[in-house]
């Protein structure tokens, strides 16, 4: 399997709460309509907390631990199934939709997205 991790900024317009209402409510279902189409495996959204008693991880590593609002993270079988699908009309057009909807509330530019390869540690 191979996973896309997308580290998201939300809009300097929203505060976030209606960044994580809007991505929860909204973005989350359009995706779910389109998992099948993208031949997206899981999908799994991880909302930013904030709880100033948390900050000790980011502190000890000296960073604020405040520059993403949260992780997105997308799972398929494999590059060559994702190679596939988007090379497909439905692929490209589902993908055009969410790309379009990313756009209303992430901060594209700030909010880095690459693929991996899990390598598992403890399980």
């Amino acid at each position: 399997m191979i996973k896309l991790i997308f580290c998201v900024k939300r809009l300097p317009k929203l505060s976030r709460g209606e960044f994580q209402r809007y991505w929860r409510d909204r973005h989350g279902p359009l995706v779910k309509r389109h998992a099948a189409t993208l031949a997206v495996r899981r999908y799994v959204q991880s909302h930013t907390l904030d709880n100033p008693g948390l900050d000790f991880a980011a502190a000890a590593r000296g960073s604020s631990g405040k520059e993403f609002d949260g992780v997105a993270e997308l799972w398929w079988d494999s590059i060559d199934s994702l190679l596939a699908v988007a090379a497909t009309e439905g692929g490209q057009a589902a993908a055009a939709e969410l790309l379009a909807d990313e756009a209303r509330f992430i901060d594209l530019p700030n909010s880095p997205i690459f693929f991996t390869k899990e390598v598992e540690v403890v399980g």
